[in-house]
């Protein structure tokens, strides 16, 4: 064992390698520090004063199997310059921390093939420990995201557990990171994001994809007055569809006759499935057919969602405002009220959602980014911890999550 070993195999620098004990199945290194490098841990002056020692060990990257301690004499000083009297900064390990800045980064390697169950296991410590330096390592990298030079962003509440708790997701649509993570859902929820936006100065945000939440455009006029507002086609897709469930339970209600009630019944997912995803063998066109024919509001608002799929399918802008400007003119002739309030939507938000042609942005990205939420959720069996689950979502953009076994 040698001086140089300490600093190129366990990245211990400024410390006089002293000997080595072997007890218990563990390796002990025993080093010291060198007098001339004692600096005081508050103005870090040389114009100190040794003042008695105290032994530590400190948990370094084991040798294969073996554990190994790294352990040191720690030097007191009184300092002659501010009047300080303290234990001298250890170089190779943070403050209150027993292990070694070699162990964390050995820690955070396997932690990204291992939960963290398995990476305390592997190493001989307490689940506490992982977790406490996964969330340091999170705090430091992701935390304060830079906000100055976004372009694009998509705004979403998700839904983390049940007794609707939300939390508000603010994602860069052009690195695909989380830039914000706000409790609860609605306006309020980002106004943290609004504040640390302005002392950004960031001023490059060209759009903004968001549902149509009233709140949402309320607070992006107030914020971002500048930039265009851009209404998401699989949330309008889904709104239409959620109307469209409304009027075939209120048409199986209506319906008196035992044959079409027959028909209705379980045609809720052949309505919302588009056209090009019927299974032809399972006979799913010939069912959804046969309840279109019995009932011609259901067919009018089957039809019409269809040909509003088709809106997003234009590359002209021009073409896809007079394809909405006839849809709406179409609804409104079909004399279905469901139809004709869902026209009066359409028009109301019609600036927003011709926005999507210049852009060309959604929070489809987001609907990923929710999906690997709840895939490292089923691996970690829930966050008890809010903070470390903010922090593993900002940090969800370098991470690649698998359900395996």
């Amino acid at each position: 064992m040698s001086t140089s070993l300490l600093y190129h195999g366990f990245g211990i620098r400024g410390y006089r390698y002293r000997s080595t004990k072997y007890e218990g199945g563990n390796v002990y290194f025993n080093v010291e520090q060198e007098r001339d490098t004692l600096r005081c841990p508050c103005c870090r002056s040389r114009n100190v004063k040794p003042k008695g020692k105290m032994t530590r060990k400190f948990k370094s990257t084991p040798i294969g199997r073996k554990v190994v301690f790294i352990v040191l004499m720690v030097q007191r000083v009184l300092c002659l310059t501010c009047g300080a009297l303290r234990q001298v900064k250890v170089g190779f390990a943070d403050e209150r921390r027993s292990y070694t800045k070699g162990f964390e980064r050995y820690a955070l390697e396997l932690s990204k093939h291992m939960t963290i169950k398995d990476v305390a296991a592997h190493l001989g410590v307490s689940w506490d420990v992982i977790k406490d330096i996964q969330k340091r390592n999170l705090h430091r990298r992701f935390a304060k995201p830079k906000l100055r030079k976004l372009k694009r962003i998509a705004i979403d509440e998700i839904s983390i557990g049940k007794g609707h708790k939300y939390l508000t997701i603010v994602l860069d649509l052009g690195s695909g990171a989380v830039v914000f993570v706000g409790d609860g859902k609605g306006a309020d929820a980002l106004e943290p994001f609004w504040k640390r936006l302005r002392r950004s100065k960031a001023k490059k945000i060209k759009a903004v994809a968001i549902d149509m939440s009233p709140a949402y455009i309320s607070a992006l006029i107030d914020n971002l007055p500048d930039a265009s507002i851009v209404f998401d086609h699989f949330h309008i897709i889904k709104l239409f569809n959620d109307k469209l469930s409304d009027l075939r339970r209120g048409l199986f209600r209506e319906a008196t006759d035992l044959l079409k009630k027959n028909v209705l019944k379980g045609t809720r997912w052949l309505l919302l499935t588009g056209q090009e995803n019927l299974d032809d063998e399972q006979d799913e066109g010939t069912r959804l057919q046969e309840a279109l024919k019995l009932n011609e509001p259901l067919a009018v608002a089957y039809y019409m969602k269809e040909d509003l799929r088709r809106l997003w399918d234009w590359t002209d802008k021009k073409a896809a405002e007079w394809h909405l400007k006839s849809w709406i003119a179409m609804a409104r002739a079909s004399k279905i009220p469901m139809l004709d309030k869902f026209a009066n939507t359409l028009s109301a938000h019609r600036t927003g959602i011709l926005a999507y042609f210049d852009h060309r942005i959604s929070t489809g990205p987001l609907e990923g980014t929710n999906n690997k939420i709840k895939t490292m959720k089923r691996q970690a069996y829930g966050y008890r911890d809010m903070e470390f689950f903010k922090l593993k979502i900002l940090g969800l953009h370098e991470t690649r999550y698998a359900l395996v076994g």
